[in-house]
């Protein structure tokens, strides 16, 4: 099967599982790097309540605002059940509009001379009774409200708080850029499971103490291995790729869409690399491996089209109270020194470093004449690729 890395943008129009991925002229970036300052905005989806000012440290978990999603509303037309003109309804109501009630708690009755012709109205849930119209006949029940919890999803500062919509958290942090993911977002200890990037991962290196964890990965996962991740609880995994047949199999049906992160398959997954069988960057390998056993926030968020998200391993350092500027670095362009990754056949997957940045165009196999760079590998060779076959490992 053919490997492929999802951001691989090229000079035309690619598609993946029926995502069409419109080309950039830019070469794409991946950051890696073990201290930066990143800040993330998180917003309620209606208005509510902002629980914690500026200056504030939070938890990953801890609730930063709160919104209430109203309940579910319940029609019953009391004049029909109990056989009186909707205008006289409410002679015969228990609860009046603004009460409590209890499922299954009478709201109306009849008071018949005869008590075996009695008809009582029960309540069908438990909630408030909204309103009451003697035009219809109708009584509106509504169930309580359900209580949306924003959470912080970073260690970090408050840097600033939008009323009733939510926060900015700032945190400095070691930060690991995917190229794929699905599940939301989710926190937990690092756990290296392999002693190489280029190790597989199978079912036998998953153990109960697991649970709840964000394991870290080689160079591939089979289905079997993510059957065996589910079972065991992880709460994330990061692995270098896996095949696109097992991604189906995982969630059941094709992912036809250019933005994932609302998955719900049991954990959150990340590809480092792409899809087959693909070594995990030595660069990445290494830093997850130094914060063995810390807390990182990982989301597999992932979006192609206009505003690119990346999936993202984030891995706070200790609160102090004084961040720094919350911007990434921008960078002015690729240099000398840069850690490439080869992202087409027949080097696809191979990392090196760029050696030199020829400024005049060179004719390639195709017969077009592009700019080029060199890039020389761990072995000491070195060869001419057309930049937009590279991706940059971005870090400090």
């Amino acid at each position: 099967m053919r490997k492929c890395t999802f951001p691989a943008y090229h000079a035309s129009l690619i598609i993946y599982h029926g995502i069409k991925i419109m080309a950039h002229s830019y070469t794409p970036g991946l950051t890696v790097t073990e201290q930066t300052t990143v800040r993330r905005r998180r917003m309620l989806s209606l208005p509510g309540t902002v629980l914690v000012a500026v200056g504030e440290s939070v938890r990953a978990n801890q609730a930063v605002a709160r919104a209430e999603l109203p309940g579910k509303v319940y029609p019953l037309n009391l004049a029909n059940q109990l056989g009186v003109a909707p205008d006289e309804i409410n002679e015969y109501l228990i609860k009046k509009a603004g009460d409590p009630v209890r499922k299954d708690e009478i709201l109306a009755e009849n008071k018949p001379l005869i008590k075996w012709f009695k008809t009582e109205v029960l309540s069908p849930i438990t909630g408030l009774v909204e309103s009451v119209s003697t035009i219809t006949g109708q009584v509106l029940l509504r169930e309580p409200p359900r209580v949306l919890e924003l959470l912080g999803y970073v260690d970090g500062l408050i840097v600033e708080v939008i009323p009733q919509q939510g926060v900015v958290v700032e945190t400095d942090c070691s930060l690991v850029q995917g190229i794929f993911g699905i599940g939301g977002e989710t926190w937990g200890e690092i756990v290296i499971a392999v002693t190489a990037p280029d190790e597989v991962l199978s079912p036998r290196h998953f153990t109960d103490a697991m649970k709840g964890k964000v394991v870290v990965g080689g160079s591939f996962i089979s289905s079997d291995g993510l059957a065996r991740a589910k079972e065991v609880g992880v709460a994330g995994l990061v692995i270098g790729g896996i095949h696109d047949k097992d991604l189906r199999a995982l969630l059941g049906y094709d992912l036809g869409v250019a933005i994932t992160g609302t998955e719900r398959v049991g954990f959150t997954l990340i590809l480092t690399e792409g899809f087959g069988t693909i070594p995990m960057a030595d660069k990445t390998f290494t830093l997850l491996s130094a914060h063995a056993g810390q807390l990182a926030s990982i989301s597999g968020a992932t979006q192609i089209r206009a505003g690119v998200i990346r999936p993202e391993i984030i891995i706070p350092k200790r609160i102090t109270g004084s961040h720094g500027a919350a911007t990434m670095p921008q960078r002015e362009g690729i240099r000398v020194g840069d850690q490439v990754r080869i992202i087409r056949d027949p080097l696809f997957g191979k990392i090196g470093e760029v050696a030199s940045l020829p400024s005049d165009l060179q004719k390639i196999p195709t017969e077009s004449e592009v700019r080029v760079m060199e890039v020389r590998f761990a072995d000491g060779s070195r060869v001419m690729i057309p930049r937009t076959n590279i991706e940059l490992i971005e870090g400090a």
